[in-house]
């Protein structure tokens, strides 16, 4: 068996205006001018609470922050005025590797329980994911522990486990848990910067993503 697990943001959907909108409405909130779109999303794939200590410093209003940002992006879901689509390519290659037997499918996000059960939902992946760890569940990302909680539910080994993300923070965790860390190119960090972060590769698209995983599969 192999264990692959997907980041979300950035990886499988492209969530970025959502959550630009989002962080601009937190700031709004608490009074303070919104950080550039650049700046949004480097944060993107921390947890909330480390999210904002990035954006603002330790001293800052990170409580009220994270709370301003999760009623927004309540709100601006609920309204559907903004899309958070999948990347083309992404529920193709899920469903392929779902119907993979020698394959246990696996999520590690920043995003809460909630926000992934909705996903879940909205797409009908319901069973898919035989691990699912959110920011809920485990310190953020670069740590660790996502990592070693899936592999610990699932019984996979480090080098039966690949980790799949579009963020140095992705790369760092995967490293620190051992096993192989793919970096994805659409997301919202650079190439550069995840090859620097220790990626073992950088795939440019999905039908790329989905030779490397079945070469891998293959080999297993």
């Amino acid at each position: 068996m192999i264990l692959i697990v997907f980041d979300v943001d950035g990886t499988l959907v492209d969530s970025q205006h959502m959550i630009v909108a989002a962080q601009a409405e937190a700031f709004a909130a608490v009074g303070l001018p919104a950080p550039t779109r650049e700046r949004s999303l480097s944060v993107v794939g921390l947890s909330l609470p480390q999210a904002f200590t990035a954006l603002v410093g330790a001293d800052g209003p990170v409580v009220a922050l994270s709370e301003a940002y999760k009623q927004a992006f309540g709100r601006l879901r609920a309204r559907a005025e903004i899309r958070e689509t999948l990347f083309p390519g992404a529920a193709a290659l899920l469903a392929r590797l779902n119907r993979e037997p020698a394959v246990q499918l696996g999520i590690a996000t920043g995003k809460s329980r909630r926000g992934v059960d909705h996903l879940v939902a909205l797409h009908g992946w319901e069973g898919w994911f035989s691990t699912v760890q959110t920011a809920d569940d485990a310190p953020s990302k670069p740590h660790p522990a996502m990592l070693e909680q899936a592999m610990a539910e699932t019984g996979a080994a480090p080098a039966e486990t690949v980790m799949i993300g579009d963020s140095t923070y992705d790369m760092v965790m995967a490293r620190g848990a051992q096993v192989s860390a793919l970096g994805v190119a659409w997301g919202y960090h650079t190439p550069e910067a995840l090859r620097t972060a220790g990626a073992h590769a950088v795939m440019d698209s999905f039908s790329e993503l989905e030779s490397a995983l079945f070469e891998r599969i293959a080999a297993a």
